[in-house]
């Protein structure tokens, strides 16, 4: 009789190992999540870069050619600078930091070109530019090298403009060197280029008041643009 009751307690006893080991199997595997959370904390969400449009103000805008001369009766070389106020722009940067061409130029109005001497004035406008023509000067900017993407919110940068500069008619690819001040929306500061009467087909000035005067003409682009939208 104990035999017996020994034998049916060890079956009851399989039994429930084989049904607890059979539950087991059927329950979902729990997934580790060792790591997991690490993972997920170092990722980060993407910085959304946008474009930037600049165009010019109303007020403090310049173009100027400078020309080293010598006037008869003066021992000394000086610069002739002539200059004009009259300048609207537009430059466009994309969300990569690349100009957009096709958006971005200047243009200058050289009809009311002055210096300080009039005569010098009336030559550069009749001879030089022919205003009564050709009474713009324009920029088309192609290209921006060294320009910090996105640009800074404060102080100063340079980067170099490429563009297609048109004189009188005759365009001609240029380079320009530009030194800038960024104060929130705000951009300044200068631009500029340099070329031969030749580079646009125009003639070295020749005239009794001249002793000389250099062949190569400085253009320099005086500018305050403000952050008007993002394209």
């Amino acid at each position: 009789m104990r035999f017996r009751m020994i034998a049916v307690a060890g079956a009851f006893v399989g039994a429930m190992v084989t049904a607890t080991q059979g539950m087991s199997a059927q329950l979902p595997k729990k997934k580790s999540t060792v790591g997991k959370s690490n993972a997920t904390a170092k990722k980060t969400a993407p910085v959304k870069r946008v474009g930037v449009r600049y165009e010019t103000d109303s007020v403090g805008n310049k173009a100027r050619y400078r020309v080293r001369e010598r006037l008869v009766g003066k021992e000394l070389d000086n610069d002739a600078i002539g200059e004009t106020s009259v300048v609207t722009g537009v430059i466009v940067i994309d969300a990569a930091g690349k100009i957009v061409a096709g958006s971005s130029g200047f243009t200058a109005n050289v009809t009311n070109m002055k210096s300080d001497q009039n005569r010098r004035d009336s030559y550069v406008k009749r001879r030089l530019l022919v205003v009564d023509s050709f009474p713009t000067t324009t920029l088309k900017i192609n290209e921006v090298r060294g320009l910090a993407s996105p640009l800074p919110t404060a102080g100063k940068t340079k980067f170099q403009l490429f563009g297609d500069l048109t004189v009188k008619g005759v365009t001609r690819p240029t380079l320009w060197n530009v030194t800038a001040t960024v104060n929130g929306d705000k951009l300044t500061g200068i631009a500029a280029t340099r070329f031969t009467f030749k580079d646009f087909d125009m003639t070295q000035p020749s005239v009794s008041i001249l002793l000389s005067v250099a062949d190569t003409i400085g253009l320099e682009y005086e500018f305050v643009m403000t952050k008007k939208q993002t394209p």
